[in-house]
């Protein structure tokens, strides 16, 4: 496994994890280590991106290998049980009662996190004003945009402080200038919590991320720094592959994928 996480830091342990899904396998034997950062999992349609946060989430269950996650195995269920209390995730198509406000939409997701009740008002509070959303608090759901809806996602996933953090395109529907505040929150909480986004998009990964992982065809193309991936686009020929050059040797890693190759930050291994 490649990995650049300190063992005594390692917030998420992944061993040997494939997922099927009927006859199509999401992902195969993938080994993996996160630690405190923002880790991005970057990746085509179809790599296995939403497969893996599903099963750091806890809501699908993997088809063999093993998850360790916040120091404990998630196969035993009264550690699954306190990751839950612990754990924000925003799916990439999330659920929510149109008919209530946004404080009553966070506070129910607060209640189910087991947020003691005399610090969910405070916790709730905050959370909205983190994402922007302070003077909508009151607004039913039902009447926000596509973008506000989102980050009423964004809420409840942070409301309760979470050690760790699971957000599966996170900036579908953001305008812009919200791109820009959402990824200035995303280091803010990557400084004390392990927080991976699954993502499309490679220029929120450039600013956002301390760690990119490139997940291809259910298995690692890519681990290491936007830097280094970036330097991956300065080589000869890769001109073509994209606007600049974290897209290009995000092409380069892709390609050399396809060919038999695992890309890191530092080797190139067959």
């Amino acid at each position: 496994m490649n990995s650049a996480v300190p063992v005594h830091s390692v917030s998420v342990h992944i061993h040997g994890l494939t997922v099927r899904h009927r006859r199509t396998t999401a992902l195969d034997a993938v080994d993996l280590a996160f630690g405190p950062g923002v880790h991005g999992l970057l990746g085509p349609n179809g790599a296995g991106k939403t497969s893996l946060i599903r099963v750091l989430a806890t809501v699908a269950a993997p088809t063999s290998g093993r998850v360790e996650l916040l120091g404990g195995d998630v196969s035993a269920p009264a550690h699954r049980t306190a990751v839950r209390r612990r754990l924000g995730y925003l799916p990439q198509d999330f659920g929510y009662y149109p008919g209530f406000t946004v404080r009553e939409f966070v506070a129910y997701m607060a209640w189910l996190k087991e947020i003691p009740r005399a610090d969910a008002p405070a916790a709730v509070e905050r959370a909205v004003a983190r994402v922007g959303l302070a003077d909508r608090i009151d607004a039913k759901v039902r009447t926000l945009s596509g973008g506000m809806v989102r980050r009423v996602g964004i809420a409840q996933a942070i409301v309760n402080d979470p050690r760790l953090l699971l957000l599966d395109e996170p900036t579908a529907g953001l305008d812009p200038e919200q791109r820009v505040d959402f990824r200035a929150l995303l280091r803010e909480l990557g400084r004390d919590a392990t927080v991976i986004v699954s993502t499309h998009l490679v220029e929120d990964v450039a600013a956002a991320c301390t760690e990119v992982t490139l997940i291809a065809a259910g298995r690692v193309a890519y681990r290491g720094t936007p830097q280094t991936l970036a330097g991956l686009g300065a080589e000869a020929g890769a001109a073509d592959f994209g606007d600049n050059p974290i897209e290009r040797g995000y092409a380069v890693a892709l390609r050399r994928q396809r060919s038999g190759a695992e890309t890191t930050g530092w080797t190139v291994t067959r």
